[in-house]
């Protein structure tokens, strides 16, 4: 099995969207939701987010949203990793490990001093075969000292 880890363009809209709706329904549950390839299109083009693709031959299989952002205290670059998404089928092939080494491989010629990465909670983990434990980013990084916080702005969107 072959992957390659891409960046994805506005072009790449179409298979991204139905991606993007099973993460939804896998980390909120309820009503499946449908593809929205307006959204896709919008978060290839989004100036703030850098959006990248497992592709195994050409289909897409998953994805991870990152950001490259300034750090306050030292002045220098740090590397955010929101989201990483794979198919069911896909998972437990290193698929996630290789999103995070192509992102250090990136981080080093960006000059950042760190990746961080948010590692939500799923609602249900046992439906969506999304991670139970944290053995793998144990693995691959270290528990950040500093605590996560939400401050609810629009309380719809958290439901």
């Amino acid at each position: 099995m072959t992957i390659t880890i891409a960046a994805l363009t506005q072009k790449d809209a179409h298979k991204l969207a139905p991606l993007i709706a099973a993460y939804a329904q896998a980390m909120k549950r309820g009503a499946p939701r449908r593809p929205d390839e307006y959204y896709a299109e919008l978060l290839t083009e989004d100036k703030a987010a850098e959006v990248l693709g497992a592709f195994f031959d050409d289909e897409l299989v998953g994805f991870a949203v990152f950001f490259d952002l300034p750090d306050t205290m030292s002045g220098h670059r740090v590397g955010h990793l929101e989201d990483i998404y794979v198919l069911p089928n896909y998972r437990n092939r290193g698929i996630g490990r290789k999103f995070v080494e192509t992102l250090k491989i990136e981080g080093q010629s960006r000059g950042w001093d760190r990746l961080r990465w948010v590692v939500p909670r799923p609602v249900d983990a046992a439906a969506t075969g999304l991670p139970t434990d944290s053995a793998l980013y144990d693995e691959i990084a270290t528990l950040s000292t500093s605590k996560l916080y939400d401050i609810v702005i629009d309380p719809l969107s958290v439901a």
